[in-house]
């Protein structure tokens, strides 16, 4: 069992930046890991995720150039940098992993993430 707790969303303006957090109780070092998004009365999104196999990070083209998804194995945590929020980026962002043995690249599909943390509500408005 894996837990995440979500931190950092807020009401910022647009142009504004957060910095989510997301706190594991396990090294993720061997774990897909990734960030969503669910706006409101939309179905969750997929942002970014960091692939264990490769190491790479791939962006959904929504937050692509805006955003950067970092992480340290020896805090446990993974953060999603976000800049030039825009009102559309508002919704509850969620921090979730892919246990091992994880696919080698991080899966695009929520179904594929066992854990899950509780999310964190972003809301981008003047």
């Amino acid at each position: 069992q894996v837990q995440l707790v979500e931190s950092g969303g807020g009401l910022v303006m647009p142009g504004g930046s957060l910095r989510l957090s997301c706190a594991a109780s396990t090294d993720l070092r061997y774990y897909n890991i990734a960030w969503f998004r669910q706006a409101p009365g939309k179905e969750r999104e997929i942002l970014s995720c960091i692939s264990v196999g490769t190491g790479g990070i791939d962006y959904a083209d929504a937050v692509k150039g805006r955003s950067t998804m970092s992480r340290d194995n020896a805090k446990k945590t993974m953060w999603l940098q976000m800049n030039g929020l825009k009102p559309e980026d508002t919704g509850v962002y969620y921090c979730a992993v892919q246990s091992p043995p994880a696919d080698y690249t991080c899966p695009m599909y929520e179904q594929r993430y066992e854990y899950w943390g509780q999310g964190t509500q972003v809301t981008v408005s003047s």
